[in-house]
């Protein structure tokens, strides 16, 4: 059973940073597709940006460009999210998600169904 275990969240003031970290286990994910989103209060989940195993290829939502960067982390099996400059419109809660396909397919990136392993979220809170 694949598992994928968040941590970093917390409360960070406007302009600071924050990264987060996304465990996988229980499966080899050597070519799994990693993509974070996240889910503010009253809205829909929102893709925020992917990586594939390899960390070679990343793909980010607009919104986000320039300020945060997924990368693979030193730990096996780990993604990171790094998040700068943070606003208080990027409060949410943030998950990690993976894709056994590994198909890097930029139109389908984006889409919620395109993972089937999620975890269980993690708080970023941004105060202004």
């Amino acid at each position: 059973q694949a598992q994928l275990v968040e941590s970093g969240g917390g409360l960070v003031q406007a302009g600071g940073s924050l990264r987060l970290s996304c465990a996988a286990s229980g499966r080899t994910f050597g070519n799994y597709v990693m993509g974070w989103f996240r889910q503010a209060p009253g809205k829909e989940r929102e893709f925020i940006g992917a990586i594939n195993w390899s960390g070679r290829n990343t793909y980010y939502t607009d919104s986000i460009k320039g300020r945060f960067t997924i990368s693979r982390g030193n730990a096996k099996n780990t993604v990171l999210l790094q998040m700068n400059s943070l606003k208080p419109e990027d409060a949410a809660v943030y998950y990690c998600a993976a894709d056994s396909t590994g198909s890097w397919n930029l139109a389908n990136l984006s889409r919620i169904s395109g993972y089937d392993y999620w975890g269980q979220g993690t708080q970023v809170t941004v105060s202004s």
